[in-house]
């Protein structure tokens, strides 16, 4: 029974580990067959191919220009609404007035909206002020989507630090604004960097609002592009190449977290002990 129970955590990990990255082995397998062989079942690749790949970055899917896109939008989007998510995170956990919890409740709850919800009466203003085609039609309401997350999860974790740091800054000749920068903003690094990495993960992948504002091929992000994949006789299901640039796609986002994943759990866990 003791050796049981010793085996039965670890063989819940590794079932939990193959059910989720099952659907990834399986893209990347299916991205180095051919074509003809793209419904073989079987466990690896025979032979290897990489005719998928050199496909993605033909001419006719613009896929390049698709990736320069999605990382002006995800990186744009990362950049403003963790800079604003920081100052509203802040300002939320150490000022002291009515109504900030329903505040709090407020900026939550947008976030409990479906996008799919928003993307008609956005369109409709977008395309009154001459929105539609254009990064800031994507980038806007990828931060409304955001920002919701930052600013929550950089509340609660500024929370969590002790408001002496900024009093012992003060009696030193801080400003309250030179406290937040020189003391209590390289503290609070690891909760940012986490909110950084996370808001870009959800940028990058955005497809509604990105497929809905924007319908020329040269200013679509690679999700989108990736939907619009055409096969070489016009109507075929490209298969093989939609699983070669989904890889493409995901690799990086997987080899981040991986590289900075002491970051992400310091930033998730550090504010939770005084």
């Amino acid at each position: 029974m003791t050796a049981v129970r010793r085996l039965a955590p670890l063989l819940g990990i590794g079932v939990i580990i193959l059910y989720c990255l099952a659907p990834f082995y399986w893209m990347v397998v299916s991205s180095f067959r051919r074509t003809s062989d793209i419904f073989d079942m079987s466990v690896l690749p025979s032979p290897w191919s990489l005719e998928n790949y050199q496909a993605v970055f033909s001419g006719q899917n613009q896929f390049t220009r698709a990736l320069l896109n999605s990382l002006v939008v995800a990186g744009v989007t990362t950049a403003c609404t963790v800079l604003l998510g920081t100052l509203a995170g802040y300002a939320l956990a150490r000022l002291d007035f009515r109504f900030k919890n329903l505040v709090l409740a407020l900026v939550i709850a947008t976030s409990m909206f479906p996008g799919i919800s928003l993307v008609v009466p956005l369109l409709k203003l977008f395309s009154e002020i001459g929105w539609i085609d254009s990064y800031q039609a994507m980038i806007v309401p990828s931060m409304s989507f955001a920002l919701p997350l930052a600013v929550w999860n950089l509340t609660t974790f500024f929370r969590q630090l002790p408001v002496e740091l900024e009093e012992a800054a003060t009696v030193d000749g801080c400003t309250r604004g030179q406290a937040f920068r020189k003391v209590i903003l390289p503290i609070a690094l690891p909760g940012v960097f986490t909110t950084t990495i996370i808001v870009f993960v959800v940028a990058w992948n955005e497809f509604v609002i990105a497929l809905s504002m924007v319908s020329k091929p040269e200013m679509q992000t690679a999700t989108v592009r990736i939907s619009q994949f055409a096969g070489f006789a016009g109507y075929d299901s490209p298969f093989g190449t939609q699983m070669a640039a989904g890889v493409i796609v995901t690799v990086p986002l997987v080899i981040a977290v991986l590289l900075f994943q002491r970051w992400i759990i310091s930033g998730l866990t550090s504010g939770g002990v005084k």
